[in-house]
């Protein structure tokens, strides 16, 4: 087994591919719950919904996966640069991170996940 800092970097990298996976249930479980509570609220709720899509579509490489989880997640969890119980700017920092995600792997979020989004979207906010 080779040694050094190339292993020590596989290792890192071994590491964090299981942690992103333990992490992939707790996300998916509190995405929904958070957004069903904010859905009408959120600007940026059909980015949201379409990085959701496209972090949990089958054909997404692994690489787009964890840098939309990595959003998602931001989003999700409770520690935040901004606390998001703050009104007005509490979402700020989510919406920042997830932008520069979805900007980062555009090309990978098809009109596919756009539409589930605007459907799902739309029955959340009761217009379907």
């Amino acid at each position: 087994m080779p040694s050094g800092p190339r292993s020590a970097s596989w290792q890192e990298a071994e590491a964090l591919a299981r942690r992103i996976a333990a992490a992939e249930e707790e996300v998916r479980r509190g995405f929904w719950r958070k957004l069903r509570q904010l859905a009408a609220q959120l600007p940026f709720a059909d980015d949201l919904l379409a990085a959701h899509y496209c972090a949990f579509d089958r054909e997404t490489p692994l690489q787009v996966k964890a840098v939309l989880l990595g959003a998602i997640a931001y989003f999700v969890l409770p520690t935040d640069l901004i606390p998001d119980y703050i009104p007005v700017i509490g979402y700020t920092d989510d919406a920042a991170v997830l932008a520069a995600a979805v900007q980062l792997v555009a090309s990978h979020i098809t009109p596919h996940h756009r539409e589930a989004a605007a459907r799902t979207l739309a029955r959340m906010r009761g217009g379907a």
